[in-house]
């Protein structure tokens, strides 16, 4: 005589299962994006970057760049220079920052007390995002930062973009400052990467 299969047996069964399907396949890809840079200039002579960790190599490594000083010659100068990336094996952490800044992009003259911007990126769970600027101003006038993710201002030719954010399947970006001028320079200060996926 067959028995019939008990309910509780099947429900297990089926929670055992789907936990299979959730959980990574045995080798399964996992990626780790991580970069951090204190300033990337870009104008009519080319690009320079200032304090740069390059790109993470995974889970167990890290990265970090300091100046005391840096500058690019009629753009910009700046103090205390920091940029550092780190992977663990599920999380990684980037954050960029430098104080002092005077940047002139086209006519307008940029200052900040400090620049800093942070990524830290969890295995599932969104990315924690941090920008902090302080004593903001343009062309000598103090600047109200609002903390909301891309502020924007409009500058002669161009835009400031103030804790800009970039969102892609590889990861979190944060941009602290980013001044473009069309045609002139594109400028960004205190950059932080941060990406886990594949889990």
């Amino acid at each position: 005589m067959l028995q019939k299969p008990s309910y509780r047996f099947v429900r297990v069964l089926a929670i055992v299962f789907a936990g299979a399907l959730a959980w990574p396949a045995a080798g399964a890809a996992q990626t780790f994006t991580g970069q951090a840079r204190a300033v990337q200039a870009s104008a009519a002579l080319g690009t320079t970057t200032l304090a740069d960790t390059g790109t993470l190599g995974g889970p167990t490594d890290a990265r970090d760049a300091t100046l005391a000083t840096g500058s690019v010659a009629s753009l910009l100068s700046g103090e205390v220079l920091r940029a550092v990336t780190v992977g663990w094996p599920d999380q990684v952490a980037s954050e960029a920052s430098l104080a002092n800044l005077a940047l002139t992009v086209g006519s307008t003259g940029i200052s900040a007390g400090t620049v800093l911007a942070s990524v830290l990126a969890v295995a599932y769970a969104p990315a924690i995002v941090t920008s902090t600027v302080g004593d903001l101003a343009i062309n000598g006038v103090p600047v109200t930062v609002t903390g909301t993710p891309n502020q924007r201002i409009l500058i002669p030719g161009g835009q400031l973009v103030i804790n800009e954010r970039i969102v892609s399947p590889s990861g979190t970006t944060v941009n602290a400052l980013h001044a473009t001028v069309f045609g002139v320079a594109d400028v960004v200060i205190a950059s932080a990467t941060a990406g886990i996926s594949g889990f």
